[in-house]
């Protein structure tokens, strides 16, 4: 009986046991299926943004990359796919971030390339006979405080500007005839100080205002945290080379020197001395450093050249320009959103239609016919259109079209037009 008694105990432990088990492959089986419906989840969402990511190299297909180019790219999106849809999410993501970086490289290495043919020497003679020039009456006051200077630069060791670089510094040189436009190119230091004989160079020459001068940047970044930096960018090779080396120099010119800086896709409509210490919007989310108008030695430029080297990332594009400013902005005057502030502690927001009337995703627009009174109304509150040449630059401009460019041109630099119309 004993013996029996401890056989039916071990069955009811047994059977408990088997009980339980039951119980933790049922609940097993439960977290299973939620980890299954959470990577479904995921897939789904990897896949949504592979239909954005898909968007958006389209449109680079048709803006700037070539067919060799967007052959790797679909490549690298097939692979992308079969990825996200067999759950190799690490994978996918490991894949995503190359993708982004060989994007972002080639559509750089295809803009330098563009930019490139852009800047071939002219068919015309090495020098041109200078108009009588008449400055535009300034009816803007000019009692700033800073020292009168406007910065145009070339980091680029080009010496032959194009048509777009002649007409912005033209237009600074009309609407500013009290002041020194400075043209400061890469070119002209080192073994070459001399001004070689260029149509472009002698243009800029029959203005009174304007010096071109050589741009020593060993020297511009002297004294600033911006010395070490540059020291170590000699030494490695980096996709955003050119770009990032304008953003540095225009914050470093402006702090040292005070004044105003623009880009040289920039055609100046407006007298610009009223604007002290500011800086135009680009969108909701994002200023740009493509105009900057600062006093020397300004507090918020020396943030921006510590910020630019102590968050320092070359291959992010944008990431030491607009974001930069950005960056610094935000922190300046302790906001999350551009959309809380017009301004603060003395730095101006200069909004949109100031300098970005038309936005770059809208740069077609530049290529529209319009009349007279539609041109006046769009650039009614603009001082100063900034042309987005990074894409504007393979589209041929139409003399004489009456487009939105071509009455830009012949309003603002009718020197560079006239020159233009020979070409054509």
């Amino acid at each position: 009986m004993k013996n029996m008694a401890q056989t039916v105990k071990i069955i009811d432990n047994a059977y408990a046991t088997s009980d339980e088990d039951e119980n933790v492959i049922l609940m097993l089986s439960s977290r299973s299926q939620e980890d299954n419906d959470q990577k479904r989840k995921r897939n789904r969402e990897a896949l949504a943004n592979l239909d954005i990511l898909m968007e958006r190299l389209l449109y680079w297909k048709k803006t700037i990359l070539g067919v060799k180019t967007m052959r790797k790219l679909s490549a690298y999106v097939f692979w992308l796919s079969k990825a996200a849809r067999r759950n190799k999410l690490r994978s996918t993501c490991v894949v995503i971030v190359k993708l982004i970086s060989f994007v972002s490289i080639m559509f750089y290495l295809g803009l330098t390339k563009n930019s490139s043919n852009m800047t071939a020497p002219y068919r015309l003679p090495s020098e041109v006979k200078c108009p009588v020039i008449e400055a535009r009456a300034s009816r803007e006051s000019s009692n700033s405080s800073q020292d009168g200077n406007i910065f145009f630069i070339e980091t680029s060791d080009r010496m032959h500007p194009n048509f777009l670089f002649l007409c912005s510094v033209e237009s600074a040189a009309r609407a500013h005839p009290e002041s020194k436009v400075r043209v400061l190119m890469k070119g002209l230091s080192g073994s070459n100080p001399r001004i070689p004989r260029s149509m472009g160079l002698s243009l800029l020459g029959c203005f009174p205002n304007i010096e071109v001068k050589p741009l020593d940047l060993k020297d511009l970044f002297a004294n600033t945290p911006l010395a070490p930096w540059y020291s170590s960018t000699l030494r490695k090779w980096e996709p955003y080379q050119l770009p990032i080396l304008s953003d540095a120099c225009r914050i470093a010119l402006i702090w040292k020197f005070g004044g105003i800086y623009l880009d040289t896709d920039f055609i100046v409509l407006k007298n610009l001395k009223n604007l002290t210490n500011s800086i135009g919007i680009q969108s909701r989310y994002l200023l740009n450093g493509a105009f900057l108008s600062f006093d020397r030695r300004h507090k918020f430029m020396e943030h921006s050249i510590q910020n630019f080297v102590q968050h320092y990332n070359a291959w992010i594009w944008g990431h030491q320009g607009p974001q930069l400013v950005t960056r610094v902005f935000k922190k300046w005057c302790s906001i999350r959103k551009l959309i809380d502030s017009q301004g603060c502690k003395g730095v101006s927001i200069l909004p949109q239609e100031a300098f970005y009337p038309i936005r770059w995703q809208d740069w077609k627009k530049y290529f529209d016919i319009i009349n007279s009174t539609e041109f006046e109304g769009l650039f009614q509150n603009t001082y100063a259109v900034h042309i987005w040449n990074t894409f504007t630059q393979g589209k041929a401009l139409k003399i004489g079209s009456k487009t939105i460019l071509d009455q830009l041109f012949s309003h603002n630099c009718p020197f560079t037009h006239s020159i233009m119309k020979r070409d054509h």
